[in-house]
Order: C-alpha cells, then sequence, then structure tokens
C-alpha cells in the first residue's frame, strides 16, 4: 500500500485517479481549491481531502510529505493558461524536491502531444484551434517539467487523441503516439497513471495512452 496524493481531485481526471487508487487499496489524499464544492470524496472517510494551491511551493511540500506518489490533475480556468500550468510545474518540482517524493504522475494534454509523424497534434491540419491558447499553455508547463525536472521521476500521460466520455472502461490501455481519432475513458487513463506509480516503466517522457 502506498500514500498518494492527487491535486485536482475535483475533475474528472483526478476523480478518477482517486477512485482507481482506492480501489487498489493505496491511501489517499485529494487536494482541493475549495473542498466543500466536492462533499462526495470524503463522505465515506476513506479519503482524506484538504485545501491547496498546486502552484504553490510551499504548500505542496507541506501537503506531500510523507507521500510516496503524486498525480497532478489541476487546472485553474480563471488563470491565464501559459501562467498557470508552469507555475504548476515550478511549485511541483520545488515542493516534491523538499518533500522528499521522487514520483509524479502529470495528466496532460493529446493536443501537444507528437503524432507518429513527429508533429504535435495541434498542428495537424484540420485539428480545432479554438482552444489552442490553453493547450500552449498546458504544454508550457510540460517543458518546465523537461527542462528543470532532471531531480525528480516525472511522467505526463494523456490520451491519445480525447477522451471517451461516455465510454465504457475496459481496464486495458496501450501507448501510441498522437492520433485525432483515439479514445480512452476517464477510468482507463486512471488505470494507467496508477500502474506507472505501482510498477514505474516509463520516466521523464509525455506519452499518449489509448483504450486496447
Amino acid at each position: 500500500m502506498s500514500r498518494i496524493i492527487v491535486f485536482g481531485a475535483g475533475g474528472r481526471a483526478g476523480r478518477a485517479a482517486v477512485r482507481q487508487a482506492r480501489d487498489r487499496g493505496h491511501r489517499v489524499t485529494a487536494v482541493l481549491r475549495a473542498p466543500a464544492r466536492h462533499p462526495d470524496l470524503s463522505a465515506d472517510g476513506e479519503v482524506t481531502v484538504v485545501p491547496g494551491d498546486v502552484t504553490d511551493a510551499d504548500r505542496v511540500a507541506d501537503l506531500a510529505a510523507g507521500h510516496d506518489a503524486v498525480v497532478h490533475a489541476a487546472a485553474d480556468l480563471a488563470a491565464p493558461p501559459d501562467v498557470f500550468f508552469p507555475a504548476a510545474a515550478r511549485a511541483l518540482l520545488g515542493g516534491l524536491g523538499r518533500a522528499g517524493v521522487d514520483r509524479l504522475l502529470v495528466v496532460g494534454l493529446a493536443s501537444v502531444l507528437p503524432t507518429a509523424a513527429g508533429v504535435p497534434l495541434l498542428d495537424v491540419p484540420g485539428y480545432p484551434q479554438e482552444y489552442r491558447t490553453f493547450c500552449l499553455g498546458h504544454g508550457a508547463g510540460t517543458e518546465v517539467l523537461r527542462r528543470d525536472g532532471a531531480a525528480v521521476d516525472w511522467l505526463v500521460l494523456s490520451p491519445a487523441g480525447d477522451f471517451d466520455h461516455g465510454g465504457t472502461p475496459t481496464g486495458r490501455y496501450r501507448f501510441t503516439p498522437g492520433e485525432a481519432t483515439s479514445r480512452i475513458t476517464y477510468a482507463d487513463l486512471a488505470v494507467a497513471l496508477l500502474d506507472e506509480i505501482e510498477t514505474p516503466r516509463h520516466r521523464q517522457l509525455h506519452l499518449g495512452v489509448e483504450r486496447a
């Protein structure tokens, strides 16, 4: 049994990670900016819910101390993405280093994932551009990990294409380059996240995941 802390536990990806970690018997801490909005997360007493800001390195260090791994699934849609995501990455690297936590799993975006041809999905002709600013901001957070994260065992996992919001989880997945038609459920992405916590196979990469 490990102790796992999930930042952004109120979102769909974060909730799926909390559920998968609990189902596997791990002790889970769920970090939320506003815990009162998510009373169900702690309703059965099996998840420790705490307030916290993933962009605050001091708070990250305090909360992460004593844990074995971290999942970062947080987003702040009220903040500029090119500010929030790099700030979160810097705070995680600094805070986890002080807390002595090595393994960091990040929920990423498919749009900045390279395709088989080596081109970011966002730059493939015909790919939707309405959220380009958000996507590039999210990708800037990953670039902080690449540039400054040599001392942390980080891994970014994202759908290879998009989430299958109404799909049925299979419990199976595979790694693949970016592909716009690829799909995976939140629950199956959480399986990949927890597999990489329990038995790390990939390090300091951004990988796409799809249903198998």
